[in-house]
């Protein structure tokens, strides 16, 4: 199938394209990109001059499925990916079975063939279980693709098996993703340890319970001189440490979610536990530090997190609900909002980090747009200012704290190996 793309203004995260461009699309790849192309196509779409981008990628979510269908699905949590411009998501293990082993990987990506609607990689368990006592087949899950691992909502926090996967991750050329979180440190925590949990009364979670377990794997990535990458930064000590260590030459990479850049513990809204997360949402010092990091070129990525909830896990206070927040379609609306409008950083570095770098790290050859590239895009109205409403969101889990606020830089569109995944309404000048 041919699709012709008229009059796009392409913002690309390495090329410079000047004025309007039209772009074709023929077998899932990028044929042709020129001033005009009067070519015929199946189907013609005039962009007129909104922005086309490349499409997103985003290497830290939970789609839930199997075993949490109630609060997300493979199909749901595409659709909504796509919603927000992603082409490309990697789903975290900890499903019900959790993903430690072949057989469970294997009926996730059958699913995976059958019901997601964009690329969707998955990421297989460091320990059985997810328990932290026992490492699976590493070499096997390796075997049959698996390029990463993660406990995730749960940290690595045995040292030896630490150091066992960072050994295994040279000689085998994965990633080892680890959610840092010191559990003696944060027990019964439910929001940042500050101001505002003396306020509300609530338990709070320092600091110091994130920044403690990044240190030492920092030091391990020093010992085995192999790469980890650290997720969900939150504080300015973490950063501090991570920033450090990159100096020094040492391979840690991180990545930041949208809510962690935009909200801070000021933001919550007593008895509202859709600002519940893990980690929580952190001060403003901490907030202002780790937009600084995303400039500076500390920061690698930006990932969502994705958490969908149902309204029963959320339900009752801070103590019973779940921690998570449903974000991956508004993800690039809150950065953009945040980060661009607000002079921070341009629109090409914010595609770097939503796009490009993740491709990188992934070594997917993503995250460009350029001729016999993959067709991966993405069509964004930068001016068009929007409320977000929980009720709107495709995702099964409408838990988010963005409800009723106003964000920029809309997607109307999303094209993922060449199909059409998502269009908002029929907003274009020419559509056939």
């Amino acid at each position: 199938m041919k699709v012709l793309l008229k009059n796009c203004s392409i913002i690309d995260t390495i090329y410079d394209y000047k004025n309007s461009n039209d772009i074709m699309i023929e077998d899932g790849k990028i044929s042709e990109i020129s001033r005009s192309i009067y070519s015929k196509a199946d189907k013609i779409v005039d962009i007129d001059g909104r922005v086309v981008v490349p499409g997103l990628i985003d290497m830290h979510c939970h789609l839930r499925e199997p075993g949490f269908e109630y609060k997300e699905t493979i199909k749901t949590g595409t659709l909504a990916a796509a919603k927000g411009g992603y082409t490309t998501v990697c789903c975290m293990p900890n499903t019900n079975p959790v993903i430690d082993n072949i057989v469970d990987l294997e009926n996730l990506k059958r699913i995976i063939k059958k019901d997601s609607v964009i690329d969707t990689i998955p990421i297989g368990a460091v320990t059985k279980n997810q328990n932290g006592n026992e490492t699976v087949d590493l070499k096997t899950m390796a075997d049959y693709g698996v390029r990463l691992f993660s406990d995730d909502g749960n940290p690595i926090w045995n040292d030896l098996i630490m150091e066992e996967c960072l050994n295994f991750s040279k000689k085998e050329d994965i990633l080892i993703i680890d959610h840092c979180e010191d559990m003696g440190l944060t027990a019964g925590g439910v929001i940042n340890e500050g101001e505002i949990s003396r306020e509300m009364n609530l338990k709070g979670i320092s600091n110091l319970s994130e920044a403690k377990p990044i240190i030492r794997n920092i030091m391990l990535a020093k010992k085995t001189n192999a790469p980890v990458h650290i997720a969900h930064v939150s504080t300015a000590e973490s950063l501090e440490a991570i920033e450090e260590a990159k100096e020094k030459g040492i391979k840690v990479t991180c990545e930041v979610t949208p809510h962690h850049i935009s909200l801070s513990e000021n933001d919550i809204v007593k008895d509202n536990t859709d600002f519940k997360v893990n980690p929580p949402l952190r001060s403003k010092e901490d907030v202002a530090a780790l937009q600084h990091g995303l400039r500076d070129g500390i920061i690698d990525v930006i990932a969502t997190d994705h958490a969908p909830h149902s309204g029963q896990d959320k339900a009752g206070d801070f103590y019973k609900a779940a921690n998570g927040i449903s974000g991956i379609e508004i993800a690039f609306s809150v950065c953009f909002t945040y980060l661009v409008r607000t002079g921070l950083l341009t629109l090409k570095e914010l595609l770097r980090l939503m796009s490009l770098n993740p491709s990188n790290l992934l070594k997917l050859n993503k995250g460009r747009i350029y001729i016999g590239g993959a067709a991966d895009l993405a069509v964004i109205d930068l001016y068009k200012e929007f409320e977000v409403k929980k009720s709107d969101f495709v995702s099964k889990g409408k838990n988010t704290p963005f409800h009723g606020k106003n964000l920029w830089g809309e997607i109307i569109m999303t094209i993922s190996g060449g199909n059409i995944v998502y269009e908002k309404g029929e907003v274009y000048g020419v559509y056939r």
